[in-house]
């Protein structure tokens, strides 16, 4: 899958694909090409080293930041 941003070229809108790509799958240009288009969202995931971290610190100060929290 390649996730690419939709720019705006004039009155029309644009979205590329990489050389890499094009010459990965070795496609030509002028070639024609179907396309389907979805809407994406991306969300951050945690590293488990990072995750356990903060449940470590969680475990240790949950009366504190429970707190905090409410204040």
């Amino acid at each position: 899958m390649i996730t690419q941003h939709l720019r705006k070229s004039g009155n029309s809108f644009i979205v590329t694909v990489p050389k890499e790509e094009v010459e990965r799958r070795g496609w030509q240009e002028g070639q024609l090409l179907a396309v389907e288009f979805t809407e994406l969202e991306l969300r951050p995931v945690l590293g488990s080293d990072f995750r356990d971290a903060i449940e470590e610190r969680w475990e240790r100060n949950e009366e504190a930041l429970r707190y905090l929290a409410g204040r």
